[in-house]
C-alpha cells in the first residue's frame, strides 16, 4: 500500500516538473516611454501569457528598432517590435547594419503603417521641411528605427544633418521636454497616428504639424520601395486644421529564424486572434487581421505561415 501511495505521489511530481519543464519564457523588445510600442509590447506580454499557450511573456522597454533587431538576432529577446525601414537594414547588413552583417530575421506578424511626424510648435517660424535649416531639431534616438526614417527624408531632400541644422538625438521623453521647453525647434518622430508624445506636447504648446511636398513623398518612396504614402487626417491631433501629407514605414514583429514552428504558429494566432485586446493602446490593432498581418518585406517564419495558410492566405 506504502509503496502505491509512494508510486502515485512519484508520479504526480514528474507530471508537475514536466508541465513546468514545458512553459516557454518570451521577452519582447518594445519602444521607449512615449510612443505605441511600449505599452502594446506589455499588452501583448499580457494576452501571451495568460493565453493557455505554455507561454511566460515579458515586455523590456528599448531604444525600439535598430536594437530589437539586433537583440533578437543575438537570441537576447525573442520578439521584437521594428519598422519596415530597420528591418530591411537588418536583413540584407547595409546602412545602420553593415557592421552586424545580414541578421538571421523572419516575420511573424506585420502589426500596422506608421507615418513620420515632424513636429514642431508655434513661433518656431517652421513651416515647410527646409526651414529646419539653422535650427535645434532632433533626429530620433540612437539605435532608434525613426532616425534610419528621418536620415532617409533629409537624403532625399538634399538635407545634411551634419551641416544645414544643429543635430540632436533624442528619446521620445526627451523630445518632448526639449520641445516644451524651447530647447529645440522640432522633432522627427514615428509612431502610430495620434501618438502619445504629441499629445503631450500639445498640452502645453501650440503644435504645428510640418507636411512633405508630394513631389518627395513619391521621390522617398521609389528610392525606398518598402515605404508608403501617408495622409495625417484632420482631427487626429486637436491643433491640427489640415491634412498632413507625410510617409509611413510599416511595423513587424520579428523572429529570429529557427523559431520553433509549433511557437511560432501559437504565438501568431494568439496575437491576431486577440487583438479586441490591444484596441485600448491603439486604434491600429485593427489592423491585426490575416490579410494585413501577412504582408511582409521579408519571409515569414514558418510558424507564422501555417496560420496564415489555415486562414486562406496564399504565402509566398
Amino acid at each position: 500500500m506504502k509503496k502505491s501511495i509512494i508510486a502515485i505521489a512519484l508520479i504526480g511530481v514528474l507530471a508537475f516538473a514536466s508541465a513546468g519543464s514545458a512553459m516557454t519564457f518570451i521577452t519582447i523588445g518594445s519602444g521607449g516611454v512615449g510612443g505605441t510600442y511600449y505599452p502594446l509590447g506589455g499588452a501583448m506580454a499580457e494576452v501571451l501569457t495568460n493565453a493557455g499557450i505554455d507561454v511566460k511573456a515579458t515586455s523590456r522597454a528599448t531604444s525600439a528598432s535598430r536594437e530589437n533587431c539586433r537583440l533578437v538576432a543575438s537570441g537576447r529577446a525573442h520578439i521584437g517590435m521594428t519598422m519596415g525601414s530597420a528591418l530591411y537594414q537588418a536583413i540584407t547588413g547595409t546602412e545602420a547594419f553593415e557592421p552586424d552583417g545580414k541578421l538571421p530575421l523572419q516575420i511573424l506578424m506585420s502589426m500596422y503603417p506608421a507615418p513620420q511626424h515632424l513636429v514642431t510648435v508655434k513661433g518656431s517660424g517652421i513651416t515647410k521641411l527646409e526651414d529646419i535649416k539653422g535650427k535645434k531639431v532632433s533626429v530620433g534616438a540612437p539605435g532608434g528605427g525613426d532616425q534610419i526614417l528621418t536620415n532617409l527624408i533629409l537624403k532625399a531632400a538634399g538635407i545634411d544633418p551634419e551641416k544645414d541644422f544643429t543635430r540632436q538625438q533624442l528619446t521620445q521623453p526627451e523630445g518632448v521636454m526639449a520641445l516644451k521647453d524651447g530647447n529645440v525647434d522640432a522633432v522627427f518622430w514615428n509612431f502610430a497616428a495620434p501618438g502619445s508624445a504629441v499629445m503631450e506636447v500639445a498640452a502645453q504648446r501650440e503644435v504645428v504639424m510640418v507636411p512633405l511636398e508630394e513631389e518627395l513623398v513619391q521621390k522617398i518612396i521609389t528610392e525606398n520601395p518598402f515605404l508608403i504614402p501617408y495622409t495625417i487626417k484632420v482631427g487626429t491631433y486637436d491643433s491640427i486644421k489640415e491634412d498632413i501629407r507625410t510617409i509611413a514605414d510599416s511595423n513587424y514583429l520579428v523572429v529570429k529564424n529557427d523559431m520553433d514552428e509549433t511557437l511560432a504558429y501559437n504565438l501568431t494566432k494568439t496575437l491576431i486572434e486577440n487583438r479586441d485586446k490591444f484596441m485600448n493602446i491603439t486604434t491600429q490593432a485593427a489592423h491585426f487581421v490575416p490579410e494585413e498581418a501577412s504582408v511582409g518585406i521579408t519571409e515569414f517564419v514558418s510558424g507564422a505561415k501555417k496560420y496564415f495558410q489555415e486562414q486562406g492566405i496564399e504565402m509566398k
